[in-house]
């Protein structure tokens, strides 16, 4: 098992900085759930985290908070709830982290101009159709 989280291509968390909290799951076992812990909870703590640079801290508590939790009770047995758990804490963070493409403004084509123009223009012959006619037209 690995010592420590993989979020990124250039950023791991170590496991001792995540509780793991077991309690007993709603999720599937039928009564094997009832008297088993399998349900996890993974529990980060953003704030006392040494192994974040203070961007990635401060983009971190922008977007999530100070706590970031992620929970699993979806597998039958603890070990596999803790692997989802995990995974899920760091699409988490990785999805908190990553910085959104800059859009890059566009000028509309000629096309979808005269198409608009073309709209306009029908829809205002419409509006004057529909008009109580007078002998001053």
């Amino acid at each position: 098992m690995a010592e420590e989280l993989r979020i990124d291509e250039r950023l791991t968390i170590p496991l001792t900085e995540i509780e793991l909290r077991a309690s007993r799951s709603s999720g599937p076992g039928g009564q094997h759930a009832n008297v088993t812990a399998s349900r996890v909870e993974a529990v980060f703590d953003v704030a006392a985290s040494r192994s974040l640079d203070e961007a990635r801290r401060a983009r971190l508590l922008e977007r999530l908070g100070p706590v970031v939790t992620a929970v699993a009770q979806d597998a039958r047995g603890q070990s596999r709830n803790r692997e989802l758990a995990l995974g899920r804490l760091a699409a988490k963070l990785a999805a908190a982290l990553r910085t959104p493409k800059r859009r890059r403004p566009t000028r509309p084509t000629s096309a979808s101009r005269r198409r608009r123009l073309e709209q306009k223009r029908r829809t205002g012959e419409r509006k004057q159709a529909r008009r109580r006619w007078s002998p001053d037209d």
